[in-house]
């Protein structure tokens, strides 16, 4: 489903105006569909029912409560990767036992955090982190259940930055190495060996690469089967791509389901996704509304209300939103660069592109930003974030409220105060 349509030459979200909800919220603003959300995990569940995973999103993606609480209602466990996730996931009332823990730096706070909770496992990317985990688990005289990362070198195909299974990324073990891996915390105190996990990137538009990712653990992970009553699962990470560029394919979950579900059936293990921008990505839109159109000899800037610390995706990854005029009937074009408030030259949310024709007091909506938009957003400039809206049919909600300039120095601390 397409979450953002127009009606009467007027952007909706659903059933709602993101005009009224702009006029009454303000701008800069994030916008998200919640029939979107369900709509792609229902899709999801259905292409993959034959193997039927645990479903666990990717927190880091958006990390909204709203958000967040959205799957856990539809039945969905959870990714996470900080001790800042773990509390927030359970504030949303997840279930600990559908909780996996990923990333490389996890520190004795966190792992103690996530043994007392009793998630699933973690994924554990070295051999220091299993003994960390073991060390704190005797502490606690508890079980710490682990799946180490294997790193396939498999080459996804996308940007370098989100690219995380070659073998030159710093993210978990090779195979050779995590076969020693396996057996060195066989004998390590208070661990259980409770699978794999491999994650080979993010914004993949072909399936071929995660079916040749599960073809070369398929040898490692049957090994494992047989020698640790334990092993039961694999967790085979996130990664679907969505569509941001007018020429993109999404990959269709029946098409990555018809890749990798064969393989799945023949290891026999339990499955566990990691899905976060396909679940969102395109829920969500940023508007903003236009300041100025500035020229100069070489070039045209519309210069906007949102910055690269509202949506860092374009500055760091030379990421492309579509840029969209909330009004319809502006249909003529401009080519420039859409630029924001920001004191630096890489704050832009679109560079040499077509825009819209848009006039200083209209709207433009930044689209397929409910991934890694507010989630990534700064204080940079001492700019309050925006607030986020959540659109559920003809109803809207503000799950986040704006922040103010009293909400960015909150927790400074005055010299006054310290002398």
């Amino acid at each position: 489903m397409n979450a953002f349509t127009y009606k009467n030459n007027e952007l909706f979200a659903d059933d709602v105006s993101v005009k009224k909800l702009a006029k009454e919220y303000g701008t800069p603003l994030y916008i998200y569909s919640r029939t979107h959300m369900r709509d792609q995990y229902a899709k999801l569940v259905e292409a993959m029912a034959e193997v039927d995973p645990l479903i666990c999103f990717s927190v880091k993606a958006n990390s909204n409560l709203a958000v967040i609480k959205t799957f856990v209602d539809l039945g969905g466990g959870l990714d996470i990767v900080s001790g800042g996730e773990l509390f927030r996931a359970l504030r949303a009332g997840a279930d600990p036992s559908k909780i996996v823990y990923a990333g490389v730096g996890k520190t004795v706070e966190e792992i103690e955090y996530a043994l007392k909770e009793n998630i699933l496992f973690f994924t554990v990317e070295s051999e220091g982190e299993a003994r960390r985990i073991s060390e704190c688990a005797v502490r606690l005289g508890t079980t710490g259940r682990i799946a180490f990362r294997v790193n396939p070198d498999v080459d996804p195909k996308t940007h370098k930055y989100i690219s995380t299974g070659k073998k030159e990324n710093k993210f978990g073990l090779d195979i050779a190495r995590a076969t020693q891996a396996y057996a060195d915390a066989a004998n390590m105190p208070n661990i259980e060996i409770s699978g794999m996990h491999l994650h080979i990137g993010s914004q993949i538009l072909s399936s071929a690469p995660f079916g040749e990712a599960l073809e070369r653990v398929r040898d490692l992970c049957m090994d494992l089967k047989g020698k640790h009553e334990s092993f039961k699962y694999l967790d085979i990470g996130g990664g679907i791509g969505i569509k941001y560029e007018p020429e993109h394919e999404a990959l269709a979950p029946e098409a990555y389901a018809a890749t990798v579900v064969p393989l799945l059936k023949e290891l026999g293990l339990k499955v566990v996704l990691e899905p976060g921008r396909s679940m969102v990505g395109n829920a969500g839109v940023l508007v903003s509304e236009v300041q100025y159109v500035k020229d100069n000899p070489f070039k045209k800037f519309v210069v906007i209300d949102a910055g690269m610390n509202d949506l860092v995706r374009p500055a760091l990854y030379q990421a492309y939103h579509e840029i969209i005029a909330v009004d319809e009937s502006v249909t003529e074009k401009v080519f420039g660069d859409l630029v924001g408030p920001i004191c630096e030259s890489g704050d832009f949310l679109a560079a040499n592109r077509e825009l819209p024709a848009v006039k200083p007091g209209e709207l433009v909506a930044a689209l397929s930003s409910g991934a890694y938009g507010y989630t990534m957003a700064s204080t940079y400039n001492s700019r309050p974030r925006p607030a986020e809206i959540m659109v559920d049919g003809d109803k809207a909600f503000v799950i986040s409220k704006r922040e103010t300039l009293q909400d960015i120095i909150k927790n400074e601390i005055s010299l006054e105060e310290v002398i």
